[in-house]
């Protein structure tokens, strides 16, 4: 059986009054405008992060996130009782500190070094 009604691929604007506005969103992007303008601001947010100088603080945090999920991994996983994994995740995160922090100093310098020789 043929098909008679065909899906309407865009709102009816109509009022009561009968007249339809067919201007439509005159501020639609095209699927490619958009993928170029997140690829932009993907590649500005990536500078943006390796403008800025690493610190401790960042270094806790991210130390914390990934103790928190190696203690929880060790419980779950590993089925090791609860202390342990508390106690595994204590000293992941006291080794993380440091490991983050070098990590993103040495990407710090790297960046600045590039950047120092892209205008040079």
């Amino acid at each position: 059986m043929a098909q008679t009604k065909k899906k309407r691929k865009t709102k009816h604007r109509g009022t009561q009054a009968g007249t339809i506005d067919r201007a439509g969103r005159t501020s639609r992007q095209t699927r490619q405008q958009s993928r170029t303008t997140a690829k932009k601001s993907a590649s500005e947010r990536r500078s943006q992060r390796f403008e800025r100088p690493p610190t401790w603080r960042s270094a806790v945090s991210r130390a914390g996130m990934a103790a928190a999920l190696f203690a929880v991994l060790v419980i779950l996983v590993f089925h090791r009782n609860p202390g342990a994994g508390i106690v595994g995740g204590l000293f992941a995160f006291l080794f993380y500190i440091p490991v983050s922090y070098m990590t993103d100093r040495y990407l710090y310098n790297r960046y600045q070094r590039r950047k120092r020789e892209g205008q040079g």
